[in-house]
């Protein structure tokens, strides 16, 4: 084997360096992902300038980046927490969140990489024991449970705004509630929901009734009022255009003029 000349092994060993220099300089960061660099010789976390964003990025071999994930994520909690009377009641609850994207320099400064469980879980925490300790198990079972995630969400959102962290939305997925309150309160709710619908049908028959008496009222009132402007001379003159009509029936035979009761025609038929 001929021997390489002497030139060629520093240029191999330069190669070699230069290899690993690059693969150590070479970061890619992928969909969904931003980078926050880390300067050994030059301040340390970079918070002045915006993240690396997707794609690939050559930084100096002697610094550092760290990849976050800035795709909006979901947390999802059991907590128990006390209503407003002491009883222990279990919230299920999902948080939508993700890291202020310019921040998250700041936020790798202050909190680090496990910013989850050092900021977002305390602060959802806190915020559903205040808000649920307002209310009663019976509110909380029933009618309140849209206003508890809208306050939930608010004192959540008002806490994280602070710590470099976004949050989207909070959900309450159930509310469990110990099976001796659930079922008296369940039990309540259909007494009411029957005393309702009995109510209903008291006040239907009410208007139903009401409704009869105003038509009988109405009918008695025309019938007065007809009786009181009938005159004999009124009701004469209604007899002779009947009897007139009626001379006009092919069945009619014989009209005899003021032969009637009270001077009206008299009308002799076929028989």
């Amino acid at each position: 084997m001929e021997k390489l000349p002497k030139i060629g092994i520093p240029i191999i060993i330069a190669a070699i360096l230069l290899i690993i220099v690059l693969a150590k300089s070479a970061v890619t960061i992928g969909s969904g992902e931003a980078g926050v660099l880390y300067k050994t010789f030059g301040g340390g976390v970079v918070i002045d300038e915006p993240p690396l964003g997707e794609g690939f990025h050559l930084v100096a071999p002697w610094n550092d980046v760290i990849v976050y994930e800035v795709r909006q994520q979901e947390l999802f909690e059991q907590m128990k927490v006390l209503s407003s009377n002491g009883l222990e009641i279990q919230i299920d609850a999902s948080a939508w969140y993700l890291p202020v994207y310019n921040d998250l320099g700041k936020l790798h400064q202050n909190l680090g990489e496990g910013y989850l469980d050092r900021v977002i879980k305390p602060a959802i925490r806190s915020a559903a024991r205040s808000v649920v300790g307002r209310y009663t198990p019976e509110q909380l079972y029933s009618s309140k449970r849209d206003a508890i995630q809208d306050e939930i969400f608010a004192e959540t959102k008002k806490i994280l705004e602070k710590q470099y962290v976004q949050l989207n939305e909070v959900l309450v997925r159930d509310v469990t509630l110990p099976p001796t309150i659930k079922q008296a309160i369940e039990r309540k709710l259909k007494q009411e929901q029957e005393s309702l619908e009995y109510e209903f049908r008291l006040v239907t028959a009410a208007k139903e009734a009401e409704k009869v008496r105003i038509e009988a009222q109405g009918k008695a009132d025309a019938n007065r009022i007809l009786s009181a402007s009938l005159t004999d001379k009124i009701l004469q003159d209604k007899g002779i255009d009947a009897t007139l009509k009626l001379s006009e029936s092919p069945n009619t035979k014989v009209v005899v003029v003021g032969s009637g009761d009270s001077g009206l025609p008299l009308i002799l038929g076929n028989n």
